[in-house]
């Protein structure tokens, strides 16, 4: 579905991804381990669209998705949710929700249709969705990150490093609403970072190194 061939990234010059090739599919959960500063976040970025390539491609069930902008990205349906959240801390949960299906123009039903979907999926996001978006705590925001990517994603979600920081029993229930999520859109593609594959053992189908930029061997993650 989402394919990225001999990608390269350089920022500053200095080259951050080199020659990055691997398919993320339907339905499959991939991981892509690496330490800090290997190039996991720009690997993320540059298939959003928030980084340009030096070199490569990426295309989107055949059509280049490397040529688009960010914007255009989201609306065919790939969703990201950053590390560091960034939600908006005067919005509302659910105003920080509703952002990215008003700037795709969704008309108000749509809007609804997945603003209840994520609900269904995220309970916890319906309880609070009044309260500030600078006033939810680090799990929580987590959690409204990921909601917001699930309004946009439509084929392909990525999560950057989604448990760091997260204290063990909230990181149980993330990996828990990942299972769902899995569950309940079995199409979608995964795409996740993290430091340590431990985390995602249960859930991963494939894993991926990824050390000064450049991909190791793809194997099956185990289980």
């Amino acid at each position: 579905m989402l394919k990225l061939r001999d990608v390269n990234v350089a920022i500053a010059g200095v080259r951050v991804l080199r020659d990055v090739s691997f398919t993320l599919r339907p339905g499959i959960c991939t991981v892509l381990i690496g330490r800090n500063g290997a190039g996991k976040t720009t690997t993320l970025r540059a298939i959003m669209g928030l980084v340009p390539l030096t070199g490569g491609a990426i295309t989107l069930e055949g059509e280049a998705l490397h040529t688009q902008p960010s914007y255009a990205r989201a609306r065919l349906g790939v969703g990201y949710a950053p590390e560091d959240r960034r939600l908006i801390s005067e919005f509302s949960v659910e105003e920080n929700l509703l952002l990215p299906a008003l700037a795709m123009k969704l008309d108000a039903a749509e809007r609804r249709r997945r603003l209840d979907e994520v609900y269904s999926l995220l309970p916890q996001l319906a309880e609070m969705r009044k309260r500030p978006g600078g006033a939810t705590s680090g799990g929580q925001g987590k959690m409204v990150a990921l909601g917001r990517a699930l309004m946009v994603a439509q084929k392909v979600v990525m999560l950057d490093e989604p448990f760091q920081g997260l204290a063990p029993a909230l990181a149980q229930d993330y990996a828990k609403t990942l299972a769902e999520l899995r569950k309940a859109h079995e199409g979608l593609a995964l795409l996740i970072t993290e430091s340590s594959p431990n985390l995602l053992d249960s859930i991963a189908d494939e894993t991926l190194s990824i050390e000064r930029g450049a991909i190791g061997a793809e194997a099956p993650a185990p289980h």
